[in-house]
């Protein structure tokens, strides 16, 4: 095994504790630096990790100890980290969105190419042994041709347990942006690439009331649309209805379904790495479980990053790419595009469905 990859952490607020976690027992990487802009948060971590040190932002992307940078900021700082963490010479792996636009998207693709460095980003979760079994029905055919699909997350927003949601609610966020990601990414895994989108969206309430944490009962204002619905259209010509809100309480809704010709697949909720995946063949009336027959089973938010680590080391493309992300953000605001316009909008850019995931028990070490 060669050497693990050094990581420098940039930004250890909520979601930090699950990647540090993963990361911990994963053999091809190595959390070595953390920052954050509150610096007590960043000490907090260094005090936990023996090898780990607390360090300005920008002492940790001049660090040299640092090969690649995973970047859990908030989703408005995601380009300008990514950026000047290239600028730097380092790798990057970001939480998801890529960016909160694409034109800072574009960007971010043209300074990893142009520095031969590699980009990776948020969601790994459909690496998992969920998703990826759900893709192994889809490519061997067991539900013929995929014609059809529904995605959909429904709740009544983060407000109530998340103690500082102001993020959520800003251009970056709402249900589509914080949520879109990991079903646009395993659609893409499931059906390929999009070609074009028609949206229709809504924002109920002007104002959020944050419900935990030291701001409980706070107000902010909400400055996205809280629910988004939309049609997709695939390269392969199947058709995706798409619902993501904040604003229902509670409903009997599956997370993806995918139609074929010769049947129907329930796929897990792609937020999680493993699930239920359930088979329902024409002609019958009952729906079969299918075991876990792909993906990584003991998946950990931080596997994208290793795969990513994985990858540079065996000169292999990296599953949760860029391009990728790149794709699921110009569908994203797509869809708002075709909000505002009330017509579909094409997609100019596209991507190669990652390879498959094999049945794994853990990460494959560096070769």
């Amino acid at each position: 095994m060669g050497e693990p990859l050094r990581v420098g952490v940039v930004g250890v607020g909520t979601i930090a504790a699950a990647y540090l976690t993963t990361i911990g027992r994963l053999p091809n990487v190595r959390v070595t630096a953390v920052a954050d802009l509150v610096p007590e948060r960043a000490k907090a971590v260094a005090r936990n990790g023996s090898d780990i040190t607390a360090r300005t932002p920008a002492a940790l992307l001049a660090s040299v100890d640092v090969d690649v940078v995973l970047n859990l900021t908030i989703p408005r700082s995601h380009a300008a980290v990514t950026l000047a963490a290239l600028r730097a010479g380092k790798h990057v792996y970001s939480e998801k969105p890529l960016a909160i636009a694409t034109r800072f998207g574009r960007r971010i693709l043209e300074r990893a190419a142009t520095s031969g460095l590699r980009v990776g980003c948020a969601p790994d979760t459909v690496l998992g042994a969920g998703i990826q079994t759900a893709r192994r029905v889809v490519d061997e055919g067991r539900i013929g041709t995929p014609v059809a699909a529904a995605a959909m997350m429904v709740c009544p927003g983060h407000e109530g347990w998340h103690p500082s949601p102001d993020f959520y609610y800003q251009p970056g966020g709402g249900p589509l942006f914080d949520m879109g990601p990991y079903y646009l990414s395993a659609l893409v895994h499931l059906l390929g690439p999009i070609r074009r989108v028609f949206g229709a969206g809504s924002r109920p309430r002007a104002e959020r009331v944050i419900g935990s944490g030291p701001r409980a009962g706070d107000r902010i204002a909400v400055d996205v649309d809280t629910h988004v619905t939309g049609v997709l259209e695939h390269e392969s010509g199947a058709l995706t209805t798409l619902l993501m809100s904040f604003d229902v309480w509670g409903a009997h809704l599956p997370a993806i379904e995918v139609y074929g010709t010769a049947g129907s697949l329930s796929v897990p909720d792609p937020n999680l790495f493993d699930g239920r995946v359930q088979l329902l063949e024409a002609g019958s009336q009952a729906w079969i479980d299918v075991p876990h027959s792909a993906g990584y089973e003991d998946g950990g938010r931080g596997y994208g990053l290793a795969d990513m680590a994985w990858a540079i080391t065996n000169g292999v493309p990296h599953r949760a790419s860029a391009e990728l992300a790149y794709h699921v953000l110009e569908v994203m605001e797509s869809l708002l595009r075709s909000v505002r316009r009330g017509a579909a909008v094409p997609i100019a850019s596209s991507c190669d469905r990652p390879d498959a995931v094999p049945i794994m028990a853990s990460l494959p070490v560096a070769t």
